[in-house]
């Protein structure tokens, strides 16, 4: 099931210091971070089936939405210490924490850097280790963008491959023209260079974890996914077919069944 038919109303954001976020629903709390030209909104699907047992909050990332840009240079350590700085001023427990590419970076070092704030995590479309052409790609991409050079039409034919007309794409390259341009441009920067920050660290996870992509994902491959848990202690992984880059919203349904089926195994929350 897709986004179409699981759209609500969705309540105004709130802020506490630099980052926004809209929330939803009573009981266990859930972080949900986004990726580099979009906002909170695309876990719209997720904000809809999760509320009705969880207390969700869906951030804003620095210079995105309604958040507060980050300082010139800024690189991934800082966006993990702005969302450990939500959390904090939400006054969470430990929380399961859910990211979407760039959002997934960020998810990863918050459960690396701050164990105390997560009790679990769920990266989608993980870039991890690319090699020297995806890599080539992808900077490239990040150089467009640092000098204005906003491409929509790039990222709805990669995400959107057979409907690149339908609502959905259109949705979604609205975000993308709406995002601040400079904000997009500093998360895209981290994006393109941080798929190597966890090299190595990924066997200290010291919570459960799991790593969804689609198959016909050429960013964050299935093979990127099913690296990382293997690395992870007792992590997981998952392939949605027919599912691209953003499952959160063209695979709606199954992508948030696996969330919630990963999550009920993990008892503290």
């Amino acid at each position: 099931m897709s986004w179409t038919a699981l759209r609500i109303e969705l309540a105004p954001r709130e802020k506490s210091g630099p980052i926004a976020w809209r929330e939803a629903g009573k009981g266990p709390p859930i972080l949900l971070i986004h990726t580099a030209g979009l906002n909170a909104d695309a876990w719209e699907p997720q904000i809809a089936m999760l509320r009705q047992r969880r207390w969700v909050v869906a951030a804003d990332l620095p210079g995105h939405g309604k958040s507060d840009m980050l300082a010139e240079g800024a690189g991934l350590a800082d966006y993990v210490a702005a969302m450990a700085g939500l959390i904090e001023a939400l006054g969470s427990p430990p929380l399961p924490v859910i990211g979407h590419s760039l959002g997934a970076l960020i998810a990863l070092g918050l459960a690396l850097d701050y164990p105390d704030k997560v009790a679990a995590v769920v990266g989608l479309n993980t870039a991890y280790c690319r090699d020297a052409l995806a890599r080539g790609a992808v900077e490239a991409r990040a150089a467009q963008v640092a000098k204005g050079r906003i491409d929509t039409a790039g990222p709805i034919a990669r995400w959107f491959p057979f409907d690149r007309t339908g609502e959905l794409a259109r949705h979604v390259e609205s975000w993308i023209r709406k995002t601040d341009p400079k904000g997009y441009a500093a998360a895209y920067r981290v994006l393109a260079t941080a798929d190597r920050a966890y090299e190595g660290r990924v066997g200290n996870l010291a919570c459960p974890s799991l790593f969804i992509t689609g198959v016909s994902d050429s960013n964050a491959t299935p093979a990127m996914s099913d690296h990382l848990a293997h690395e992870a202690p007792g992590g997981r992984s998952l392939a949605i077919p027919g599912a691209n880059h953003l499952p959160n919203l063209t695979h709606s349904m199954e992508t948030t069944n696996a969330i919630q089926a990963f999550l009920k195994t993990v008892k503290s929350i």
